[in-house]
This record gives structure tokens, sequence and C-alpha cells, in this order.
């Protein structure tokens, strides 16, 4: 069973990274990757969302859905879970956090719509995973969308002080960081085979 764990964690943080080797998530990435600070408030929020949502659609999925045949509704159902966690961490966070939540702004109802999001609950499905790695895989997979996104914040903290040719300022030099820190993933595809 520690053998699973180890190998969940090293492919959903590393390997199948959701951010930068399957491209889910990227509206945040680029969104919310100004600052490290705001990068890691939005990171815990979806390691938070992920792990929980993994946890419910899995649930819904082998308790209602399956039991009725209604899996057809899978996807609807699971936006729908999505939906109602995101709402309760904006609560939680407009609570205990107010400056996070200022910081997040737009970008925190933006989780709802995050495919990377409703991506691992669909995954954990297909894969048959139990529920122990499937809400596993779900905190993982969350981790790993924060360590690419602090990682991709941090190297636009430093291009703004970096001398950057005038036609690559701004989104462009980001855009190109963003690839390469994505080159950077693919070393570790060999890692588990």
């Amino acid at each position: 069973m520690l053998q699973s764990i180890l190998i969940t964690f090293i492919s959903a943080v590393f390997i199948d990274n959701f951010v930068v080797v399957k491209f889910l998530g990227i509206c945040p990435f680029l969104g919310v990757s100004k600052r490290v600070k705001t990068a890691v408030g939005m990171g815990v929020a979806v390691i938070f969302v992920m792990g929980l949502a993994s946890a419910v659609t899995w649930a819904v999925q082998s308790l209602v859905l399956d039991r009725l045949g209604l899996e057809y509704l899978q996807t609807l159902t699971f936006i729908l879970v999505i939906a109602a966690l995101v709402q309760l961490v904006e609560m939680v966070l407009q609570k205990t956090s107010q400056a996070l939540y200022k910081a997040l702004g737009i970008y925190l109802p933006l989780i709802t719509t995050n495919c990377a999001v409703l991506g691992v609950c669909i995954l954990n499905i297909e894969a048959n995973h139990n529920f122990l790695i499937s809400v596993l895989n779900g905190i993982f997979s969350g981790v790993g969308f924060t360590l690419a996104i602090v990682l991709f914040a941090g190297i636009r903290e430093r291009l703004e002080t970096a001398e950057v040719p005038k036609c690559l300022e701004g989104f462009p030099i980001s855009l190109i960081s963003a690839s390469l820190v994505s080159l950077a993933f693919l070393g570790f595809q060999g890692l588990l085979k």
C-alpha cells in the first residue's frame, strides 16, 4: 500500500503534473502567478478543493451514479459538486484571510471552472482508483499544481527586474518561461518505468 501511495505521489506531482504536462488549469496558472504569495494561496485552495472534490465525486459516482445507472450524468454532477466546494472555500477564505481572499480576486471562482479539478475527478474514476488513492491522487495533483505555480511565480518575480528585450516584455516572456518550466517537468517522464 505504501508503494502505491508513493507511486501516486511521484506520478501526480512530477510525471503527470496537471499544469505543465497535461496542460489543464492554465488560466489560474498564468493569471495568479505574478506573486509567489498569491500563488501559494491559490495552490493551497486548489489542494483543498482537489482533495475534497476527489472524495465527494468518488462517493457520488460509486454510491449514486453507478447504482442508479446514471453514469452519463457524471460530468454535470461533478461540475455541480466542484462548484459547491469552491463556494465553501471562498466563504472560508473570506472569513479567515481577507487579504488572501482579495489577492485571489476573480481567480478564486475560476477554480470552479478549473479543468484540472474536474480532470482529476474524472481520471480517478476512469483509472478505477479506490477511495483512498482517489483522495490522495487529488491532494497530490493539487501539490503538483502548487509546485508548478509557485515555481512559475518565482520566475515571473525575477523577470520583473531582469533585462528582457522590448519585444518580449510582459506576457511573451511569461509564456516562454512557462514553456521552459514545462520542459523541465518532462525530464521526469521516465522516472517510474
